[in-house]
């Protein structure tokens, strides 16, 4: 079974969807899957150099105390479900452009997983700048990487017109919000559900049946 995965490296959705996805993955570990991250900028006129936090939230959520309102039901699911977050740490919101250009980097060698979990971590546990292309060299590194060629990567604009297409695709598909797990372009489940949501089409893959529609 092809699993799309569309997300974003700046959704809290999205960090707590992939938990709750392996999850699920772990109770159905005879299923054969393949994930692959699709790009879904859920910013994407941020500037590249991004925005410092305060001024996003204001921007996008009309001040701080709204955002921790709306930030609390986050970190209380992350809390229930045992998934470190701590967004006081994050400074700055970043583009993540370049983030997608470079998973797709580490997909052509297997490591498009790795890279989104630390990703991920780097941004909603450390308070990364994961726009920074040494802070993504260095991401890139710790998960087996070379971080040179990933800076190289990077700087030269690779994958550029592959992110924007897959965004197309996205958009195609009738994706509007993240995260949204499609499976083989036939079933959608969109938003962070429970493990136990995701059972019945993995399910479906290892009793080799499709079924058309979308779950919302």
């Amino acid at each position: 079974m092809l699993l799309e995965i569309f997300s974003d490296l700046v959704c809290p959705w999205c960090y707590i969807g992939k938990h709750r996805l392996e999850r699920a993955l772990a109770d159905r570990p005879h299923v054969p899957v393949e994930r692959r991250w699709q790009p879904f900028e859920l910013n994407p006129d941020m500037p590249m150099a991004g925005l410092d936090r305060t001024a996003y939230l204001a921007a996008k959520f009309g001040g701080v105390e709204r955002a921790r309102q709306i930030y609390s039901v986050i970190e209380e699911t992350a809390a229930r479900d045992g998934l470190p977050i701590a967004l006081d740490r994050i400074r700055r919101t970043p583009n993540t452009f370049d983030a997608h250009r470079l998973v797709r980097f580490a997909e052509r060698r297997g490591l498009a997983d790795r890279l989104t979990s630390r990703l991920f971590q780097a941004y909603f546990v450390e308070g990364a700048d994961i726009g920074d292309r040494e802070v993504l060299a260095a991401a890139a590194a710790e998960i087996g990487l070379d971080g040179d060629e990933a800076l190289c990567h990077l700087g030269d604009g690779a994958d550029s017109a592959a992110v924007r297409a897959s965004q197309s695709v996205a958009r195609q598909l009738g994706i509007q919000a993240v995260p949204c797990f499609v499976f083989d372009r036939r079933y959608a489940l969109s938003g962070a559900q429970e493990p136990v949501a995701f059972l019945p089409f993995l399910d479906l893959a290892a009793d080799g049946e499709t079924v058309l529609g979308t779950a919302v």
